[in-house]
């Protein structure tokens, strides 16, 4: 009579258990799906994918800056994506991203990304000091002729560009970060036809241990 009454408890415990596995863990299971990252040029590698999405065209960036565009004073946006499969978070050194310019067959240069303040001051400058006429290359030079005016105004688009902005540089297990890198181009978007993205020092959080730089061409898809 025991082991009848045994084995009615085990598939009663079965029957009980499945359907609260199913409810607890099909929720924990679909968190871990990682949207896809939709930027046309794509890199990947340990896990780790980065997408870039240029904004060389003005009309990119009206949903983002209504009122005042970086693109009007030569800064050019790259949206970044970074989808994160692995099992723990990644840390992403986003100071330390370069963009590698290929100016002629001699010359290279890098840039830095700007932080949202220093988009705002190129932008809101009331006299950058440039002669539109003059050639504008070497990139870029340092702003001069004025000081930036720090007023509402200014503040309210450092707050736009920072909203915009790659929001944090970690990326959890299984999850996506992405937003807008600022590079002053100075107007000359054709250079990212030969132009790479540098993205180096990628470290996983828990174990320190790094993984391998991303060195992505821009290619074509930079003049779409």
């Amino acid at each position: 009579m025991q082991t009848v009454y045994y084995i009615f408890m085990r598939k009663l415990s079965a029957s009980v258990l499945l359907p609260l596995l199913t409810i607890v863990v099909a929720p924990a299971l679909a968190g871990q799906q990682v949207a896809p990252v939709r930027a046309p040029i794509q890199d990947s590698h340990e896990k780790m994918t980065i997408g870039v999405d240029p904004w060389t065209v003005a009309s990119r960036y009206k949903e983002r800056f209504p009122k005042k565009s970086p693109f009007s004073k030569g800064v050019v946006a790259l949206k970044v994506s970074f989808r994160n499969d692995s099992d723990e978070s990644i840390k992403i050194d986003l100071p330390h991203i370069r963009l590698l310019l290929q100016m002629n067959e001699e010359e290279r240069q890098e840039l830095e990304p700007l932080t949202a303040d220093e988009v705002a001051d190129t932008v809101m400058l009331k006299n950058n000091g440039k002669d539109p006429t003059a050639k504008r290359i070497p990139l870029p030079i340092p702003v001069g002729g004025g000081k930036p005016l720090r007023d509402k105004n200014w503040t309210d688009f450092r707050d736009d560009c920072q909203s915009a902005a790659v929001p944090s540089s970690v990326v959890a297990a299984h999850s996506t970060v992405e937003g807008l890198l600022y590079f002053d181009l100075r107007g000359e978007v054709e250079l990212l036809q030969s132009a790479r993205l540098y993205v180096p020092n990628l470290t996983m959080m828990s174990t320190k241990q790094p993984l391998s730089y991303f060195d992505i061409p821009l290619g074509s898809s930079a003049a779409n």
